[in-house]
């Protein structure tokens, strides 16, 4: 398949809401040719990274907007915007591969169209600039009712946020202390010829110079190193299991954080994960298995304990890496722009807490909770956890042991860093008595 018209037909899926990149580009990966595989990612991330200010631009070129079947069109003129514009492919190469993309997707009717637009775009780009500077979402590449969240929450890190998630992300790598410490999986890489250095909070974090493919990483397949970011790195660090305990890891997929807790425990604990979707728990059991690690995986819903908890054996520990809005990782999600809608986080606040108050009846008095997002909106955070606290009892708050991010009322904001960790919140609840 050509790959412009697979971004195309991948971003106009995404507008429709047909489905994210994690769901819709496996299948059209395998569809192009190797050699375009790295080109049709780099397409599709861009132009959706981009997304919001590359709309504003349409808008302004275009007399009315597309219908819905003919997104592949408009998908087709904003990935040539991205390239035209974050690119070094030449103006007219672009103009010309997009007319044809036309052809190809059997619309002979855009082809005029297409082309008059974007040698339009190449024309006045800089009075399109002045025109459209003001527009925000032209200015942040962000939609305006996220915006409006963060200035409200964050007006100190907005900048921050806004920049941080508009780079593209580091590749960082978790080092098995099982296998190697981090300074001897650090030589291994060097001998290797691949620059690496570790990460400032997680003390087994590697950052990559260069991303790579993980089979050039040496060990990989035997299991020396793990593919996660530093921010998701801390939770098993946060949550400190001790050998012996029986664990909890609830929506576990797709396992780093599994694989995490038990590499702590040397591979000795009582360690149960759980996740709604027997997909994705396929996914947690081959990375077990290239770490040569055991937990017991069920398909299960946290919310709904009384299906698969015997109501006897308590958990010393409980990590909730809760469903949440992605705002943290979006640099890694840039779908999350377009897909997430401002009445989503309503929603997500009332199922973290439905899930937090679910699992709480499972934790062993004196044992811990911690909780997690991959959010940086305090809807999803601290005030779900206020919420909690405040109908609770039985539950003191602890000081999140981390140095990373922000101290908040009840846990601690990691904001999305360029170079370095993803944004995530952690809250770690201890219990105080039994119910």
């Amino acid at each position: 398949m050509n790959v412009r018209v697979a971004a195309a037909r991948i971003i106009a899926s995404v507008l429709r809401g047909e489905g994210s990149l994690n769901t819709l580009l496996p299948e059209y990966l395998a569809r192009v040719d190797d050699r375009d595989r790295g080109l049709l990612q780099q397409l599709c991330y861009g132009t959706l990274r981009f997304y919001p200010r590359l709309s504003v631009y349409l808008a302004e070129l275009l007399a009315k907007p597309f219908k819905i079947k003919d997104f592949d069109i408009e998908a087709t003129l904003a990935c040539s915007l991205y390239q035209l514009l974050e690119t070094r492919i030449p103006p007219h190469a672009v103009v010309n591969e997009a007319v044809d993309t036309c052809l190809k997707l059997k619309k002979n009717w855009a082809k005029g169209l297409t082309n008059a637009v974007l040698r339009r775009f190449l024309r006045e780009r800089v009075s399109l600039d002045i025109k459209l500077g003001n527009h925000r979402a032209f200015q942040t590449a962000h939609p305006d009712w996220l915006i409006d969240l963060w200035q409200a929450a964050w007006p100190e890190q907005l900048d921050q946020l806004v920049a941080a998630n508009n780079h593209q992300p580091p590749m960082t790598l978790r080092a098995n202390q099982m296998r190697c410490s981090r300074d001897e999986y650090l030589a291994t890489l060097t001998e290797a010829g691949i620059e690496a250095s570790p990460t400032r909070f997680s003390d087994v974090g590697i950052t990559l110079e260069q991303p790579c493919d993980v089979t050039n990483l040496p060990g990989f397949a035997e299991g020396d190193a793990s593919v996660q970011d530093e921010a998701a790195q801390l939770a098993a660090q946060l949550l400190a299991p001790e050998p012996g305990q029986r664990i909890l890891d609830a929506c576990c997929a797709p396992g780093g954080k599994t694989g995490h807790i038990l590499e702590l425990l040397n591979n000795q604990g009582d360690v149960i994960a759980i996740d709604i979707e027997a997909e994705r728990l396929a996914r947690v059991s081959d990375n077990l298995l290239r770490l040569g690690l055991q937990a017991k995986l069920l398909t299960a819903d946290a919310a709904n304990p009384a299906s698969w908890w015997d109501g006897k054996q308590y958990f010393d520990c409980i990590l909730l890496d809760a469903p949440c809005s992605a705002t943290g990782v979006i640099r890694r999600h840039p779908d999350v722009k377009l897909l997430r809608k401002p009445a989503d986080i309503a929603k997500l606040a009332t199922l973290q807490l439905s899930l937090l108050k679910a699992l709480w009846p499972l934790l062993a008095e004196g044992g811990a909770l911690l909780y997690a997002t991959c959010s940086t909106l305090p809807q999803e955070n601290d005030q779900v956890i206020t919420d909690f606290v405040r109908e609770n009892n039985s539950v003191r708050l602890e000081t999140v042991a981390t140095q990373a991010g922000i101290a908040t009322s009840a846990g601690r904001q990691l904001m999305p860093e360029i170079g370095g960790h993803d944004g995530f919140y952690f809250a770690r609840l201890v219990k105080t008595g039994m119910a």
